[in-house]
């Protein structure tokens, strides 16, 4: 599939329409015609069903925010199983906006001009196209635990562990993960870290954004600076380790799962504040002595 924009489009080739199960179709209906075509009448829903039979998608313009959202994703919302599938791939002729590829799985992006921080669950890979940069799922590599040429020598990935030391600030890193690999960022992320993950591990060695750990449902995620508002929204199990500040509204809706945090915060009903019963866990993970570990508490329900 192809098409001509003259000007960025938000939420294309986005397999959640913008999370439509939060708007329910207000901000953006699937059938709706994408605007700023030259020459064809493509609506969203038909940039997705494409991408899903495994067609390519083919963009000659810019792109906005939000590009391929959960692309690889069979979406339980719409009926699917919520796990990986494989899907086309998108090619865009410009410049791609901010969380291209948040919580995405599976296939491919490739640009031909710059991608806007922060990126989603992405990193650039050596491209087989030429005249294009490629990027696929942080989940894909850690899932496949096979060989992956990345692009900036200094990220790393040992078939087990993906060290990521670019310096990109992303969103949703680890999103989905089922395997019991590993990621370490060195230095911040944004968004919604390890959303839905089931196995593995992720450790940011910096700050993370709001939504850190949400619907977490296994694995351990371990945050060494502070974290914004919301931690462990919807946490349905797994670990989540917070070594510096937390602001507010922690374990929101919480369902399991543990929150580790520092001091005597405030959580939302029906999460509780009690006692760490693994101080050697904290210590290891954190790199703290264990004076510095009787000072934080676990968040559960």
């Amino acid at each position: 599939m192809h098409l001509t924009l003259n000007s960025p489009v938000d939420c294309l080739c986005d397999l959640t329409y913008n999370f439509i199960w939060q708007h329910k179709g207000e901000e953006l209906d699937p059938d709706d015609v994408i605007p700023y075509q030259v020459g064809t009448h493509h609506t969203y829903r038909q940039l997705v069903e494409a991408l899903v039979s495994g067609d390519d998608v083919h963009i000659l313009g810019s792109v906005g925010k939000r590009f391929a959202s959960s692309l690889g994703v069979d979406l339980a919302y719409f009926g699917g199983s919520g796990k990986s599938l494989a899907t086309g791939s998108v090619f865009v002729d410009g410049d791609v906006g901010t969380r291209a590829g948040i919580s995405m799985v599976s296939g491919a992006i490739y640009v031909s001009g710059t991608v806007a921080e922060p990126m989603g669950n992405i990193v650039e890979v050596v491209s087989d196209k030429e005249g294009y940069r490629k990027f696929i799922s942080i989940t894909a590599i850690l899932q496949s635990g096979n060989d992956v040429d990345l692009a900036d020598k200094r990220n790393g990935f040992d078939g087990s562990t993906l060290k990521l030391a670019d310096g990109i600030v992303r969103d949703t890193v680890a999103a989905r993960l089922d395997v019991d690999s590993v990621v370490i960022v060195d230095g911040d992320v944004d968004l919604s870290t390890g959303i839905l993950m089931k196995k593995g591990k992720v450790i940011v060695e910096g700050d993370a954004g709001m939504n850190t750990g949400v619907l977490l449902d296994g694995g351990r995620v371990v945050i060494k600076g502070d974290v914004g508002e919301f931690a462990g929204t919807d946490m349905r199990s797994g670990e989540l380790l917070i070594g510096g500040r937390a602001q507010g509204y922690i374990g929101a809706n919480m369902k399991g799962g543990s929150i580790y945090v520092k001091g005597n915060i405030k959580t939302i009903p029906p999460a509780k504040l009690g006692m760490v019963d693994d101080m050697r866990m904290l210590q290891k993970e954190l790199g703290v002595d264990r004076m510095a570990a009787m000072m934080y508490r676990k968040v559960s329900v």
